[in-house]
């Protein structure tokens, strides 16, 4: 059933907080809206109004047909204990939910409940459509088509995060909405889960809205853009595709910004004026009151008329700096300004490998044999599950290779973000956790640093393990901005992270002069990053190119 969401004046946030308002919008099969704004700007609470789980501060969301079925798959962290892959599956598609309600109005037909028909053939019909007939038929050659060599019974905490990723990717291969909401789909995918992610959405006759920070994704698949803009406190919606978005963005801020200097400079040029005006007019008074003492009447009427024809074109300056249409003064946004630290140059080989293999289960890494020198920038790409994390291991000393040599340099100082993010101690304050990373800061420095990442004091007074994975790749970001570091190494850095802070990390990257090992499925970063090298790794094994 196609089906189209119809957004009327709508506003969302808290109880004490606007994020958004006066947003109208509609979304037709086939169209695929994305949308952007920085974290915090209400882009996840966009998708909870359009899906009915949260209700609008004022405003409306309605679908026609009224009973469509709408699916919103939010970003989750954390997975449930003792949920199987398939019950995952079954709970994101929506199918668990509607056989519990056909099986709760059965039972009540059986019963002879008043209006229990009526109900079941309503629950019945939900379950049907939203295909729990056959989804554990469809479960396991979705999972083989998507290379997550795992049953439909395995546990979901036991998975990796890629495996993990590829497992939401088969949760939305397998829905069957009328509508799709999604909430940063392309966290964690390979490429290959990308481009199968790009298939899927391009491919839809059902409309969608998203939510990502993915630029190549947004550029490959939008239709339309909605931008949440937190700092002018405004709703824009921009029709075309997510660079034709960017070119319109820049030309709007720009014309925005000349508009306010042009009525800045007409206002200061009037008020310049009038006061100019203003001081002629009382000195020509005073100038009338000091005249000589003959009581000439002709010489004082004259002087008198001056001063009335001064005060006369001050009252009309006046007047027409009142006419003038006021224009609002831009916001200044609020921008990630970082950069990394830098630590006195390291011995001229970083780190290397030789013949260095190491074995986890049924997984081999290597042999392989590597050399990261001294300002060296290396990408490092390749499938989930292909080693590219146990390489970082081996080179930065983590793990022992079962044969083979790894070696650090002299004198390498390293900083690091992982994929968990789990560089600051987990059951710490993130303030606690930061003043232990670098006991020479005080509280008042730490703090202030902090705040440079958008991390104020509630974050600071936060669990870091209660933290938001954007926060806390942010808190990552500030602790290697403090330290000095000559070997930097990134693991899938951009996930979580907001558009302008992507940006600012893409500048900060491009003025740091150590050694650099990137690792990221972020086409554009890896684009727009220089680098010298890239290496691929694919079971276990190393291509450098």
């Amino acid at each position: 059933m196609s089906a189209t969401l119809i957004v009327r004046e709508l506003s969302g946030g808290h109880a004490h907080r606007t994020l958004f308002s006066s947003l109208s919008l509609s979304v037709a099969p086939g169209d695929v809206v994305g949308v952007v704004g920085a974290n915090g700007a209400g882009k996840s609470t966009l998708l909870r109004l359009l899906g009915g789980y949260d209700t609008p501060l004022s405003g409306s969301v309605a679908a026609a047909p009224s009973d469509a079925f709408i699916g919103w798959l939010p970003q989750e962290h954390e997975r449930i204990p003792g949920e199987t892959v398939a019950g995952y599956i079954a709970r994101r598609t929506g199918a668990a939910a509607a056989t519990i309600a056909m099986e709760a109005t059965a039972e009540a037909l059986g019963h002879g409940a008043a209006g229990a028909e009526d109900a079941y053939a309503i629950a019945l019909d939900h379950w049907l459509v939203c295909g729990a007939t056959d989804l554990d038929e469809r479960i396991p050659p979705t999972l083989a088509d998507l290379g997550l060599d795992v049953g439909a019974d395995t546990l979901m905490t036991t998975l990796s995060g890629g495996q993990a990723a590829r497992a939401a990717l088969a949760a939305l291969l397998l829905s069957r909405f009328d509508l799709v909401l999604l909430d940063e789909p392309s966290n964690d995918l390979d490429l290959a889960g990308l481009e199968r992610l790009e298939s899927f959405v391009r491919g839809l006759r059902s409309g969608v809205v998203l939510v990502s920070h993915d630029r190549e994704f947004l550029a490959r698949c939008v239709t339309r853009i909605v931008e949440l803009d937190l700092a002018q406190n405004k709703v824009a919606v921009y029709d075309g595709g997510y660079d034709s978005f960017l070119k319109e963005r820049a030309v709007a801020r720009r014309h925005t910004q000349d508009a306010y200097d042009d009525f800045a400079d007409t206002k200061a040029d009037l008020v310049a004026r009038a006061r100019t005006q203003r001081e002629w007019s009382s000195q020509g008074v005073r100038n009338a009151m000091k005249k000589s003492p003959d009581n000439d009447k002709i010489r004082r009427r004259a002087s008198t008329e001056s001063s009335e024809k001064q005060a006369q074109k001050v009252r009309q300056m006046e007047s027409r700096i009142a006419r003038l249409d006021e224009v609002e003064e831009p916001r200044k946004e609020w921008a990630l300004q970082f950069s990394i630290g830098a630590a006195p140059r390291s011995s001229s080989v970083a780190a290397t490998l030789n013949e260095a293999s190491l074995r986890r289960g049924d997984f081999v890494f290597g042999p392989a044999s590597l050399q990261v020198n001294a300002g060296d920038r290396i990408g490092i790409t390749g499938p989930n599950g292909a080693g590219k994390t146990t390489l970082l291991q081996l080179l930065l000393g983590g793990e022992k290779p079962d044969s083979g040599m790894a070696t650090l340099g002299a004198s390498v100082a390293i900083g690091e973000i992982d994929q968990t993010r789990t560089t600051l101690a987990e059951d710490l304050s993130l303030g606690d956790a930061l003043a232990a990373a670098l006991p020479e800061f005080t509280s008042a420095r730490m703090r202030t640093l902090l705040a440079k990442f958008g991390l104020k004091a509630d974050q600071v007074s936060s669990v870091v393990g209660r933290l938001s994975p954007g926060e806390r790749t942010r808190a990552a970001l500030a602790l290697l901005q403090a330290r000095g570091v000559n070997l930097l190494v990134l693991d899938e850095p951009t996930n979580h992270l907001d558009l302008p802070a992507i940006e600012q990390l893409e500048k900060a990257l491009e003025a740091y002069e150590g050694a650099l090992l990137l690792v990221s499925h972020d086409r554009r970063l890896l684009h727009n990053v220089r680098l010298d090298q890239r290496w691929e790794v694919e079971n276990g094994k190393v291509t450098v190119r």
